[in-house]
């Protein structure tokens, strides 16, 4: 992922889909060669130069400052995720090459663990590509068709766009694959040379059109709290609100914590799940301990 790249057509992008109607224009005239504005209508909505405007659209952030991209989030109407995705994209474009090669901590602290192990309820804990890195017993189980797939670690993207089953699992599957694809694009503008993204996006670009699609559009969001439903294969159709929370003192992990209305079908469900999640992972420890007497 190139870094000038992702700066280019992520502007490119955003200008074209803003009209000059919504930009508070007068629209001279009834043809226009472009969609959305013009360069030099952004360039004057935020305040600097048109050739100037143009440098930064080539994807060249070099040098340039906050009050800038204040006035550039300003005059593409940027919302939160994507003003905040602007910056990322100025902060790799400036970082050095040390700081470049850093990456996210990819693992779960042991006291992390113990805190998902007394959740009661379904929690879990994945980097910023969507991998599952941790989970209590019955975050294992609300997702346990993703671990069917034999890929480690699991995968929430990998598994919404690769495996067939996933239509069936997410009752609203577009919303759930727009949201994938623009955590992974909010990732690549964090954490570009990040190389397990990178092939992530590349196994995702090359065996998906759905994927492909989504990533050329360039959408970023934030997912911090809102609700799902999922078609569990033991339970049935479930809805759950979830929260996610972000570890500070690890880097790029996100706790999530899901939660059904109380008295409801769903609350009746993921009890029984709760129950079923139990007996498989007594199952599984009782298994495991034969194992190891026979051996």
């Amino acid at each position: 992922m190139d870094d000038q790249t992702q700066v280019r057509e992520f502007l490119v992008s955003r200008r074209g889909r803003l009209t000059p109607e919504q930009a508070g224009l007068p629209a001279f005239g009834t043809t226009r060669r472009v969609t959305g504005l013009r360069r030099e209508e952004v360039a004057m909505l935020a305040g600097v130069s048109v050739d100037y405007y143009v440098r930064l659209e080539r994807g060249n952030l070099s040098g340039v400052s906050e009050g800038i991209l204040e006035a550039l989030s300003r005059a593409l109407q940027l919302d939160e995720a994507e003003r905040g995705h602007l910056f990322d994209l100025a902060r790799t474009a400036n970082a050095s090459p040390v700081t470049r090669r850093r990456t996210p901590s990819q693992r779960v602290r042991p006291v992390v663990q113990r805190v998902l192990d007394s959740v009661d309820a379904p929690a879990w804990v994945r980097n910023g590509r969507g991998d599952f890195l941790a989970a209590n017993v019955l975050g294992r189980a609300l997702y346990s068709e993703v671990f069917r797939d034999p890929a480690r670690p699991a995968n929430t993207a990998r598994f919404t766009f690769l495996s067939p089953r996933a239509r069936d699992f997410f009752v609203d599957w577009e919303g759930t694959a727009d949201a994938a694809v623009s955590i992974l694009r909010a990732e690549a503008g964090r954490n570009p040379h990040d190389k397990a993204l990178t092939d992530l996006v590349g196994e995702l670009a090359t065996r998906s059109d759905e994927f492909r699609i989504r990533w050329a559009a360039h959408d970023v969001s934030y997912h911090r709290t809102g609700s799902k439903k999922l078609n569990h294969p033991v339970v049935g159709e479930l809805e759950l609100s979830y929260e996610g929370m972000e570890l500070t003192a690890d880097v790029g992990l996100t706790l999530f914590v899901y939660s059904v209305e109380p008295a409801s079908i769903s609350a009746e469900r993921l009890a029984l799940l709760a129950s079923w999640a139990l007996s498989e992972d007594e199952e599984a420890r009782r298994t495991a301990a034969e194992a190891v007497t026979e051996a």
